[in-house]
């Protein structure tokens, strides 16, 4: 079987456009308020994949754009991504984030929602410094999308009985209108017609799926060094993923028993989490949870057929392999 190429390697033809868009952030949060560049660069140096930016920048390159808006709006996406994530870390009370601190442990919840909010409004004013309405359009459309997508979710923490639908429709909110925008973005500025700009926004959303949906996984069959938080913590803090939901389909009480327990006590003991896993295994629902990565997975790389063969289409072709196999 052929190896899975390194995100270095997927990401080598924009490796320069990546260190532009660090760059752009940097220089966005700078400010009299000593605390926002503060905070802007431990954030910048945790260690994030970058992806959402990487998409956007290959569609552009595809798209046959050339110019520097890409960057830009890269760093726009970038700047809605981290106001996402610093915001989500309040929620969901994690004090880890890639194995550090997470931003609301070390400043407190004050300063970090003030700083979400800062890192929003200041991704609308980079992308309104082009006369480009319909992709400002675009990024309110995504951006509403996710907070809507972070309510519902809150409305359904804790909730043993979600249903499959239902989680599907958080994680389209929450995750793949952004990567859909990501990849429409690219195709805008490309200026290569509507087909084609909508075969790029469903690469985008399909990979967004595919990256939600292994993410969750990893709770499952990662390692602390690898998740930067604990195994199980999900669960723990009373959200249901797709492995949980599959496995309590089957009707199986005793799990519905355990996974009740742990979402009421926000705790699970080793013994309950062996017993889960045992569970997990006996009914195929992680391998269940996988098919349905592979299978969104390999939508999005469809989706790329409407493009002729090149070295960006390979790289974005990559992209979703990489998805299914990282930190396993």
């Amino acid at each position: 079987m052929e190896k899975t190429p390194a995100l270095s390697q997927i990401f080598e033809p924009i490796r320069g456009d990546l260190e532009l868009v660090d760059r752009e952030f940097v220089r966005h949060v700078e400010s009299q308020v000593a605390v926002i560049p503060q905070i802007g660069r431990y954030i910048q140096t945790s260690g994030g994949k970058r992806v959402r930016p990487a998409v956007l920048l290959m569609a552009a390159r595809l798209s046959g754009y050339q110019g520097d808006r890409a960057v830009l709006y890269a760093a726009v996406v970038e700047f809605i991504h981290t106001a996402t994530l610093v915001h989500d870390d309040i929620i969901d009370d994690s004090e880890l984030r890639r194995g550090r601190l997470a931003v609301h442990s070390r400043w407190g919840n004050d300063i970090t929602v003030l700083l979400g909010d800062y890192l929003y409004i200041k991704s609308m004013a980079l992308a309104l410094t082009h006369d480009t309405l319909d992709i400002v359009r675009t990024l309110c459309d995504v951006t509403l999308r996710m907070i809507e997508g972070e309510l519902y979710q809150l409305t359904k923490n804790g909730d043993a009985g979600i249903t499959e639908d239902e989680h599907f429709d958080i994680i389209r909110r929450k995750t793949a209108y952004l990567f859909g925008g990501c990849g429409q973005i690219g195709g805008m500025l490309g200026n290569i017609g509507a087909e084609k700009e909508q075969a790029l926004q469903e690469y985008g959303f399909n990979l967004g799926v595919a990256f939600q949906l292994v993410d969750d996984l990893l709770d499952f069959t990662g390692d602390l060094k690898a998740l930067g938080k604990p195994v199980g913590a999900d669960l723990r803090e009373g959200k249901m993923t797709l492995p949980l939901i599959h496995l309590l389909q089957q009707g199986e009480d005793r799990a519905e028993r355990i996974v009740r327990d742990i979402i009421e006590s926000r705790n699970a003991t080793d013994e309950q989490w062996a017993e889960i896993m045992t569970m997990l295994h006996a009914h195929r629902s992680i391998e269940y949870a996988n098919q349905r990565a592979v299978e969104f997975a390999e939508r999005a790389k469809k989706s790329l057929h409407a493009f002729p063969p090149s070295s960006e289409r390979d790289a974005l072709l990559a992209l979703p392999d990489y998805v299914l196999s990282r930190d396993r």
